[in-house]
This record gives structure tokens, C-alpha cells and sequence, in this order.
């Protein structure tokens, strides 16, 4: 019993990675301006290597990866204007 025990725990944490790497792979395309959907294949394809891949791939000139930044550094200073 201790061996299937480790085995879904093993399964439990590998779902987990996965998910959040199509999460994030999701949001990364999004703010390089190619929406969500291509981020999100990505990530649950090739799991962690997805977001490795968005994290590479360049932004497009207009995106809000290039317009306001990696971590929207200029989004408290717009809305307090």
C-alpha cells in the first residue's frame, strides 16, 4: 500500500507542475501580444519547457510585454495619474 501511496503523491505534485506551467505559459503569451491560446498548447505540450519557451520567444512591438514592461512597472504610476 506504501508504494501506491508514493506513486499518487509522485502523480499528485507532476498534475500540479503542469498545470501551473500551462498557467503561466498562458499569461507570458498573452503579454507578449499572441494571446492565450498558443500559451496555453504550449504549456500543457511540454509542460515546464513551455514557459522556458515564452520566457525566449520575442514580444511583438505593440504588446504589453514591451509596453509596459516585464512586471507592469508603469501601472500604479498610470493609475494614480
Amino acid at each position: 500500500m506504501t508504494v501506491l501511496a508514493l506513486l499518487g503523491v509522485k502523480a499528485l505534485y507532476l498534475l500540479y507542475v503542469w498545470l501551473a506551467s500551462g498557467i503561466v505559459a498562458s499569461y507570458l503569451s498573452k503579454r507578449k501580444g499572441y494571446g492565450e491560446r498558443p500559451g496555453l498548447a504550449t504549456g500543457l505540450v511540454l509542460s515546464a519547457l513551455g514557459v522556458l519557451v515564452w520566457l525566449l520567444w520575442p514580444a511583438k512591438p505593440d504588446s504589453t510585454w514591451k509596453t509596459e514592461g516585464i512586471l507592469r512597472r508603469g501601472a500604479r504610476r498610470r493609475r494614480s495619474a
